[in-house]
């Protein structure tokens, strides 16, 4: 059985968020927890939280052991861009974005029974 936790509109970029993601991927979830304690970047902050959230849904809401689950699938996608201004020379002015991600993890159990539909 899959469960899953979505932590939309990140105040960090999708490229950033990736390189903490990448480093989890196929983990289970108590090596994932531990990795990102010790990991110097900022985005890990965001990534625990919503870990920890899917782990929440897995054993309140779906009844799943602790021990058993793994990262089946992280995904980061780009959330909107806010488009700021910085003053320049000549009056003129620089765009730049401030760009926000999109977080999805779905978890699995190891030795979970697939159901198959009989035919």
């Amino acid at each position: 059985m899959q469960v899953r936790a979505v932590h939309k509109t990140v105040r960090i970029s999708p490229r950033k968020m990736r390189l903490v993601v990448d480093s989890l991927r196929g983990k289970s979830v108590e090596q994932a927890l531990v990795s990102l304690t010790v990991m110097p970047k900022r985005a890990g902050l965001p990534v625990e939280k919503t870990l920890k959230s899917a782990l929440a849904n897995a054993v309140n809401n779906a009844k799943l052991e602790r021990d058993n689950l793994f990262i089946a699938s992280m995904t980061v996608t780009g959330g909107q861009a806010l488009k700021r201004f910085r003053p320049s020379t000549r009056g003129r002015v620089h765009p730049y974005k401030k760009r926000t991600s999109h977080l999805e993890i779905v978890l699995e159990e190891k030795g979970g029974q697939k159901i198959q539909s009989a035919k």
